[in-house]
């Protein structure tokens, strides 16, 4: 691995910002390896100097965020085409991330929350955002065309590498290089130590030789622990034992309970209902269920807030009309 790229398409940015968190030791891992091309952060790379590049001229390409825009689409497969290995960087390439709660609503609702009904918006004509317009009359001016749903990057192209985060732990980071500068793994794997955020997290008390006990109430996140036994005994909705653990367990070392922004454990697969099994697994308590039902009333935002695009039914499931018969 000599060229590397980075691509942001439908994220924050946070992912390629988990780079330069490296610091001085950023210098050390980027040893040997040249950045090539990055848009729209890092370079001012152009799409067409994406374009004029020879096939597979890059190494690694990595890209961050989701698929929510045609343009994003339109340079993704550029960038496979261009590259001999692509890695979906972060959870929002990986499963959609943040910004796939959007396919919990219509692209009509997102455009009248966004350009219509926000208390900062003055929009007294109710213009929506157009793909093409013309200006004086004679320049064709265009927008990317705004996609129903926000899809990972694997629904698009072949993705050789996947890396979990919100972003990336730094420490990750600089490991993942590592990896793929000398053996990189077998293509489709993910990237990880392999281990979950419980078995990484100080609360556990497995390792103690303790059996954890059953949920017999329900906390929400404002309310603050009571020891330093495990979040899930005390009634928080912690998603470790379903989440990557390569941040360390960041969140719980400051007694906030996992939210799955990690990604989830490779073997997982539809993230949010291995949430709810291990959760219900703990659940012996008459009424528990109606706690977690009062106390979270979009229950499936919460534990598909990173993940809900990659999950078995990604969105919200749509009402159609029936023509009854006799």
């Amino acid at each position: 691995m000599n060229r590397i790229a980075f691509y942001l398409a439908s994220g924050c940015s946070g992912c390629e910002m988990s780079f330069l968190d490296l610091s001085e030791r950023l210098l050390d891992v980027m040893d040997g390896l040249e950045v090539v091309w990055a848009a729209p952060l890092l370079m001012d790379s152009k799409y067409h100097d994406l374009a004029e590049l020879e096939d597979r001229y890059i190494d690694v390409a990595f890209i961050e965020g989701g698929i929510k825009l045609d343009e994003q689409e339109e340079i993704v497969r550029l960038l496979r085409k261009k590259s001999k290995v692509l890695v979906a960087f972060g959870v929002c390439a990986t499963s959609g991330g943040i910004p796939g709660l959007s396919n919990f609503h219509s692209r009509e609702e997102v455009f009248e929350t966004v350009y219509r009904k926000s208390v900062t918006v003055d929009n007294p004509d109710g213009v929506y955002p157009q793909t093409t317009t013309l200006l004086n009359g004679k320049y064709e001016l265009t927008l990317p065309t705004f996609y129903e749903r926000v899809v990972p990057i694997d629904r698009i192209v072949e993705v050789d590498y996947y890396v979990g985060g919100c972003p990336p732990h730094y420490d990750h980071v600089a490991k993942v290089l590592e990896v793929l500068k000398k053996e990189p793994p077998e293509k489709g794997s993910w990237i990880t130590s392999g281990r979950a955020v419980c078995d990484v997290c100080p609360r556990n008390p497995v390792p103690k030789g303790e059996k954890i006990k059953m949920m017999d109430s329900v906390k929400r996140v404002l309310e603050i622990p009571s020891d330093d036994s495990c979040l899930l005994e005390q009634g928080f909705l912690c998603f470790g034992p379903a989440s990557q653990g390569d941040c360390r367990a960041a969140c719980i070392n400051v007694n906030m309970s996992c939210r799955g922004c990690g990604g989830p454990m490779p073997s997982a697969g539809d993230y949010g209902a291995k949430v709810i099994d291990f959760i219900s697994s703990l659940i012996e308590k008459d009424g528990v269920v109606d706690e977690i039902s009062r106390a979270y009333p979009s229950l499936a935002r919460l534990i598909y807030a990173y993940t809900l695009p990659s999950a078995l039914i990604p969105g919200r499931v749509r009402k159609y009309h029936v023509r009854e018969v006799d």
